[in-house]
Formats: structure tokens, sequence, C-alpha cells
């Protein structure tokens, strides 16, 4: 699989079935925290849903569509990040996180989401990444604003939290805008992998170095 360290507290690595039980109580002791703005968490209610979900990144992985990544923090499980598929065509993607209530604060996410957009530009070699985040969830939009992020539009009544709807802003972010110009483009960090090889279903470009299971 993958493994990728940000710095020295933080690494991401993709989520196996070993980690359902962490991953379950993580979830189990954040949930009135967490279901706030992510309707799911409530569905989520014993280690076989969390399982359910751990396989279908797996097979999100396998398939070419992306990932789904435990963030680790000084050994420890304390929250997810992923893609929301990709758009090889048009070299798209949309990413998604959440973080366990008792690691909030600490720029944890921050970090993350910076090390999943290097790999994400400059290994799967994507043009647009998307972040959309409800209008009143001011954390969960500081990411992308803390980033960089282009505030392109607001969707309105986009998505439907326990009784009401919610709008979302929607943020871009382009290759071309990641870093300053004379800025290393490169991923920091060596990473390891022991599956194949990342392949784009589109040889639009040069094929995309081997990087063996490097996340």
């Amino acid at each position: 699989m993958f493994r990728y360290p940000v710095d020295d507290d933080i690494s991401l690595a993709l989520l196996t079935l070993k980690d359902t039980e962490a991953l379950y109580a993580i979830t189990d002791t954040s949930r009135d925290y967490l279901r706030e703005w992510l309707p799911w968490v409530d569905a989520a209610q014993s280690p076989d849903v969390t399982a359910t979900f751990i396989a279908a990144g797996l097979k999100q992985w396998a398939d070419n569509r992306g990932f789904q990544a435990g963030i680790w923090h000084r050994g420890s499980l304390v929250g997810c990040i992923g893609l929301h598929g990709i758009d090889w065509s048009n070299r798209f993607t949309a990413m998604g996180y959440w973080l366990s209530r008792r690691h909030q604060g600490q720029g944890i996410m921050t970090r993350s989401v910076k090390g999943a957009l290097d790999f994400v530009f400059y290994e799967y070699d994507l043009n647009r990444v998307e972040i959309r985040a409800a209008l009143g969830n001011i954390k969960s939009r500081a990411i992308p604003e803390r980033l960089g992020f282009i505030h392109e539009r607001t969707v309105r009544q986009a998505e439907w939290i326990h009784d009401h709807y919610v709008d979302h802003a929607l943020y871009g972010l382009l290759r071309e805008e990641w870093h300053q110009p004379g800025e290393d483009h490169s991923t920091s960090q060596e990473t390891s992998f022991l599956v194949g090889e990342v392949k784009t279903p589109i040889d639009r470009n040069p094929r995309p170095r081997n990087i063996g299971g490097r996340f």
C-alpha cells in the first residue's frame, strides 16, 4: 500500500482493514462533534460499517480512482483524508477530510492537506483540486483559505444534513497556483509503496514515473 511522511509528526497511509477498530474508535469518541457537519456519522454505528468504508477505499485505490488515507499523528490514527474519485480526462479531483475532536487546533489538518496536495499535483499530475464545505463550517473552510484556494462560488442548498439543507462554499486550486515560483515542487519526503504503478488512463503526457506504491 502506501505511506507518505508529511513531517516528523504526521504521516498519511492508505487505510486497511487492520485499521477498522482504531478508525471506528475515533469516529465514536468524536461522534457528537463530527455529526454537526458530517451526516454519515449517524450511520457509522459499528465497526462493520467502518470496515465497509475501508474496503471501498481499497477498491478505489486499486481502480486508480484516488485514495482514502488515515492521518497518523505521532503514531496514532487521528482522522482521514481522501479523494472523491478522479476525472482523468480533465485532470481534476475533489478532496475531503475530517479530524478527531481532541486533535483540533494543532495544525494537523492543514499540514495533512498540504501533503496530499503535493502528491495530487506532482505524482498524479492533476491540474485542479476542489474542496467544498458548508458555509457555516468555519474550521473546514479555513483549510483551503489558508492554503491559497480561491472561493469560486457558493452552491445553494447543496447538502441535506439531518433536517435541513446547507449551502456549500466551493474552493478551487490549480497546479500553477500551488507553489510560488522558485519553490521546490517535488514531494518533500520519501514515500514508500508496496503496490504497482500509478497509471493514467489517458496518455496526454509522458508516462507517469513509477512510484511503485508511493503516496
